[in-house]
């Protein structure tokens, strides 16, 4: 079976000298995909002539005359830039040409149009951005909300707990995946009372068999792999995944000037560039490149704004693969199964006003 997927080829700082190559090596890898590249056709045809891929079958092309860009306030992208790559990549999802979206643009300009073009799914108050995070076991770390959502109330991370055990049952294959609530210590009495509610809501689905609630976790668990999914409001998230960015950065500088500070050192990285270059495969952050923004009408993929060719390409794979495992008829059963229906019954939901709602919950630009 093809999967399509559009990108958004002017998004993120690098623009087409990323995702262009970053889409042809992605096809490269997987031979049932289709892109349809969105963006200036004249820019986007004269990089794929760098790469001698003029003719290359599985790229199609969408022109969009504008572009988002990582300064745009949210109400230029969603009200003024009505023919910018990235909405036009979006719209694509919705009229079901495309099975997924992938941008490296502004965040808070991809939730605002894209929750504007495609609505939140029934049973949703606002969606959540999720991605993984490496663990001691080797396998990926699920953690949500990363940024969209800075103030929330309890049944704010109900929802992104289900939504989070979801994904993990269509992505990992998990059957009960365990869920952790994130705080400033395990026991029962820690934290505040937004995630004290949360984690009684999480205690009586636990009770009800709906949920596998584990229980508090605290940020060393993350990387533990204590838990399939870590749950957090978008504040500590996005805290969290830029304190970690830094520390791989800052890891890889002083390793690199350790082990050049003289010519033993210099002879001990030889002997060890074996093991080195595992730690470098297992710790790339290019690897975990690629956030879902879960709780949408359809399959919207965030790439970080800086990213390379390499982690652009893993953005699209995240894409791509949630289309392959059917993660949005998933979600829209389990919602529909899970979501318990007083939650979103007494909000008022501005689906139709993103900019107004951003304005009220904080989102970050991140």
């Amino acid at each position: 079976m093809t999967i399509k997927i559009s990108i958004d080829c002017m998004g993120g700082d690098h623009g087409p000298s990323v995702t262009i190559p970053a889409a042809l090596s992605f096809l490269k890898h997987e031979p049932n995909a289709e892109l349809l590249l969105v963006g200036l056709e004249d820019v986007l045809r004269a990089e794929l002539k760098k790469h001698h891929a003029e003719a290359e079958p599985r790229l199609t092309f969408l022109h969009a005359s504008e572009q988002v860009t990582m300064d745009d306030p949210l109400e230029v992208a969603l009200r003024r830039k009505k023919d910018s790559s990235m909405r036009v990549a979006i719209e694509q999802v919705k009229s079901g040409a495309v099975a997924a979206c992938v941008s490296a643009g502004n965040t808070g300009a991809l939730m605002a149009v894209s929750r504007y073009v495609l609505k939140t799914m029934a049973g949703v108050d606002r969606p959540a951005i999720c991605t993984i995070m490496p663990n001691k076991l080797g396998k990926p770390t699920y953690m949500l909300d990363l940024g969209a959502n800075v103030d929330c109330e309890p049944h704010h991370l109900h929802q992104f707990a289900i939504m989070g055990y979801v994904l993990v049952q269509a992505m990992e294959g998990i059957e009960r995946p365990t869920i952790g609530l994130l705080n400033v210590g395990t026991e029962d009495i820690k934290g505040n009372e937004v995630v004290k509610a949360t984690a009684a809501l999480l205690r009586a689905d636990h009770e009800r068999g709906a949920l596998n609630f584990y229980g508090n976790v605290e940020g060393n668990d993350i990387f533990k792999g204590t838990t399939d999914i870590v749950v957090c409001d978008g504040f500590v998230g996005n805290v969290t995944l830029k304190a970690v960015e830094g520390l791989a950065s800052l890891f890889k500088v002083v390793l690199t000037e350790e082990f050049k500070r003289n010519p033993i050192t210099m002879l001990g990285a030889l002997i060890a560039r074996g093991a080195l270059r595992m730690i470098t495969q297992r710790l790339n952050p290019a690897r975990f490149n690629g956030a879902g923004l879960l709780g949408l009408r359809g399959l919207v993929f965030k790439s970080h704004g800086g990213a390379g060719v390499e982690a652009f390409e893993w953005a699209i794979r995240r894409a791509y693969e949630a289309a392959h495992h059917d993660l949005q008829e998933h979600l829209s059963a389990m919602i529909a199964e899970l979501m318990p229906q007083e939650e979103t019954t007494t909000q008022t939901r501005d689906t139709h006003d993103p900019v107004q709602q951003d304005r009220r919950h904080g989102q970050l630009p991140a």
